[in-house]
């Protein structure tokens, strides 16, 4: 009896972790809740959510992280989204995408500071990789996203 009792806990056990979301499933689960807003992406690795893109004010910011947050399986939520400036014309708006020789350079100055992260840069796409403790990661994603790559692909573990 006793043994049938262990074989049932661990079959459990076993059945709960395998249910639980791939960072794959859980991106798209964000996606699917957050389709009506093109202006925001979301990547995930290791359950961390990182929001980037442009929000109409600190509100809207808000209520996206709250939305992402709400997501099974997301662990934590990194918000680097960038507010719009109020009043810009159209034209001013527009992403301006810094080239990768420029982008590299400030990239690099900017992860040296940061022990165990290493970063590539192609075309215009930034890729963190390498471990992290979880206190640096947002002022990390912060200072990459104010140098304006085209996207920034977050692999790194967090410690």
């Amino acid at each position: 009896m006793k043994f049938k009792s262990i074989l049932l806990g661990m079959s459990l056990c076993i059945a709960l972790v395998s249910c639980k979301p791939n960072d794959a499933d859980i991106e798209k689960a964000i996606s699917e809740k957050l389709n009506n807003t093109p202006e925001i992406q979301v990547s995930v690795h290791d359950g961390v959510a990182t929001i980037t893109g442009t929000c109409e004010d600190e509100i809207f910011k808000k209520n996206i992280e709250k939305s992402v947050r709400s997501v099974k399986g997301v662990k934590s939520v990194v918000n680097t989204c960038e507010l719009a400036r109020a009043n810009q014309e159209p034209a001013a708006a527009a992403v301006v995408i810094n080239p990768d020789t420029e982008l590299d350079k400030s990239v690099h100055k900017v992860v040296d500071a940061y022990d165990g992260v290493s970063v590539t840069v192609v075309g215009g796409v930034v890729t963190l990789s390498g471990e992290i403790k979880r206190d640096k990661l947002q002022p990390l994603m912060q200072s990459i996203q104010e140098l304006k790559p085209k996207k920034v692909d977050n692999k790194l573990t967090i410690k």
